[in-house]
């Protein structure tokens, strides 16, 4: 076989798996703009005269399951949870690599640990002593996906770490920065990929996720995103197929978008953390 029609191979193979990728995406955007009993019966079919009902799947799960609400808390919660593990990850990061000592080499230890532990070890006890603290509200929770996002966050930040030179943050100390300025004023803006690369992957985490928010949310009073849309759910197993439809693409298209404005920084700040391991 050729190298031409190798490339052709693989260029076919690749446009395969991509859109039976999308598929299910498209499935949920078209159903979003039908009726729901047509949802139900023809689930595959494109909308027609007989199926299609434009933006009413979108203002019935606006109007009648307060979704704005819902998307302002996980708003509220994405954002800060990330600004929180940006700069206390990268601080602490930036510690423990340049201070070696067994306490330092511990907590970077205990840092790469927390990534392999399972949530389902933890989230009965977590539960439980969230209840205890009192964090149960949005910006509690903050607390608690500071830690669960810490390993991942530590690990990048340290491997970027390393390899900038020292010399730059000696000068800088030289001149007469303290360490909070030679941080924020020298380290800081020469870890911009891999704030970047990590506020991305924190961000898809904390957007999507429906298990940590369900455990520990007071949810008589917040609801996130996700966890409206489960609430969707009627009892005696009535289901609004059509807000739900609707609520998914309202959920889908902020990351989506979001993480194609910025796909390219995801790679090359992982490839800048792991000059030096």
């Amino acid at each position: 076989m050729s190298k031409k029609a190798k490339s052709y191979l693989g260029t076919g193979i690749l446009t395969f798996i991509s859109i039976w990728w999308v598929m299910p995406v498209l499935i949920v955007l078209f159903n979003s703009f039908k009726n729901k009993v047509w949802i139900s019966q023809e689930p595959f079919a494109l909308p027609n005269v007989d199926t299609f009902i434009g933006l009413e799947n979108y203002q019935e799960a606006i109007t009648s399951y307060e979704l704005l609400k819902a998307v302002g808390w996980t708003v509220f919660i994405t954002v800060g949870s990330v600004l929180v593990i940006l700069i206390c990850t990268s601080m602490c990061a930036w510690f423990i690599t340049r201070v070696t000592n067994r306490i330092t080499k511990s907590i970077y230890i205990l840092c790469v640990f927390s990534m392999v532990v399972p949530f389902q070890m933890v989230m009965f006890t977590l539960s439980k002593i969230a209840n205890i603290l009192g964090l149960v509200t949005p910006w509690g929770i903050i607390i608690i996906y500071l830690g669960f996002g810490a390993g991942l966050a530590v690990f990048m930040f340290c491997g970027f770490v390393k390899s900038i030179p020292i010399e730059i943050e000696e000068a800088a100390m030289i001149d007469g920065c303290t360490p909070l300025q030679t941080f924020f004023k020298i380290v800081l803006p020469i870890m911009k990929p891999t704030y970047i690369s990590v506020g991305i992957l924190e961000t898809m985490w904390i957007w999507n996720d429906f298990l940590l928010p369900y455990l520990v949310l007071d949810l008589n009073r917040f609801k996130t995103l996700s966890i409206a849309i489960q609430y969707m759910k009627g009892s005696y197993g009535r289901v609004d197929m059509g807000a739900i439809m609707a609520s998914l693409i309202l959920a889908v298209i902020p990351v989506i978008i979001f993480y194609l404005s910025a796909q390219k920084y995801i790679i090359k700040g992982v490839a800048a953390g792991a000059v030096k391991g």
